[in-house]
């Protein structure tokens, strides 16, 4: 599962082709019609991604009140889910233990992160807190070990992990034991993406691209076609090792090699929850979906999965898997 820190956020692993300077231009079909001159770009920081809103207007003036929109949605679950705003809510849950009258998204989170949680047979798991700050504390003191933290203190803190410690209800959110904390990481970047977009179908828009960490398209490139993805080769940052067509769908990437937590790259900040241990499965795995937050979720449960048990869900969920292997190569599940 997915850490928590603002500059320690799951690092961008996807590009699109035409929004990324100094990087080559994936090319576009022979005879697709030029770009749309009226396609408005926000780009900022958004749940402490760099983020990008473009969208395909005939009227510049309500393409720019529409941003405004997606930026107010964004700020405004910030507040929920932020790590490091004081009293946002997911501050005062970790912080007090139990939260009452929480807001209805934060419940509409819980709810379908639990059903990740059984769905990934518990790798999805959004308890992992307690790994993420014992592993951030190791790594911050002077001189630290580099085998990582001794293994009695990552079960000390495997004590305090554990989605079935979660009582979640619209009237009141708590913890079973002391010492728990949630993270919001692998899944709130997806939701917020999925919001916005929902939004913007709300107002009319059917051309646009929303990347708050996660890719979501509605429709296909103002231009004509698909809106044309790149996915980061791991062993050569920058470089795109393979491409997507994103029309209507989301993607999402998760990896630990962007977010050691040492110079050496052995500990990351995706957390096993079964064992206190990091990712080392894969180099990157991404993930096609219907919606942002299926991917996001999803991608980030794949890192700590053998094939055999991804290829079920995959088929379920009616999914598309990129996994960077290891050794080099790729393994590619779904249609």
């Amino acid at each position: 599962m997915q850490a928590t820190d603002a500059r320690l956020s799951r690092r961008r692993f996807l590009h699109i082709s035409a929004a990324m300077p100094g990087l080559a231009l994936l090319p576009v079909a022979a005879g697709a019609a030029p770009a749309d001159p009226t396609l408005q770009i926000w780009r900022g920081v958004a749940l402490g991604a760099d983020s990008t809103i473009q969208i395909s207007h005939a009227d510049a003036a309500e393409a720019k009140r529409l941003i405004g929109l997606c930026l107010d949605e964004i700020h405004r679950l910030e507040a929920i889910f932020s790590l490091y705003q004081d009293e946002s809510a997911i501050r005062r849950l970790n912080r007090d233990g139990a939260l009452a009258d929480p807001p209805v998204e934060l419940v509409e989170v819980l709810g379908m992160s639990e059903g990740f949680n059984r769905a990934t047979g518990g790798a999805f798991d959004v308890t992992v807190q307690p790994l993420w700050e014992l592993y951030a504390a190791h790594f911050s003191a002077p001189a630290p070990d580099p085998a990582g933290p001794p293994e009695a203190r990552i079960r000390a803190a495997l004590s305090r992990v554990g989605h079935a410690g979660l009582a979640v209800d619209p009237r009141r959110i708590a913890f079973a034991r002391p010492g728990m904390g949630i993270t919001l990481n692998g899944i709130a970047q997806g939701y917020a993406t999925d919001r916005v977009v929902a939004l913007l179908r709300r107002e009319g828009v059917e051309r646009s691209l929303v990347d708050l960490g996660e890719l979501r398209a509605i429709g296909g490139r103002p231009g004509g076609g698909p809106w044309v993805v790149g996915i980061e080769d791991p062993a050569r940052p920058g470089w795109t090792a393979r491409r997507i067509d994103l029309e209507n769908r989301a993607v999402s990437t998760s990896g630990g090699y962007g977010t050691p937590f040492d110079a050496a790259g052995r500990f990351n900040h995706i957390f096993d929850p079964a064992n206190g241990h990091t990712s080392f499965r894969y180099r990157s795995v991404s993930v096609v979906a219907d919606a942002s937050a299926t991917a996001d979720a999803v991608s980030t449960a794949f890192c700590l999965m053998p094939p055999e048990a991804t290829a079920p869900i995959v088929r379920s969920l009616g999914l598309r898997a990129y996994f960077a292997l290891d050794g080099g190569g790729w393994l590619v599940q779904g249609g």
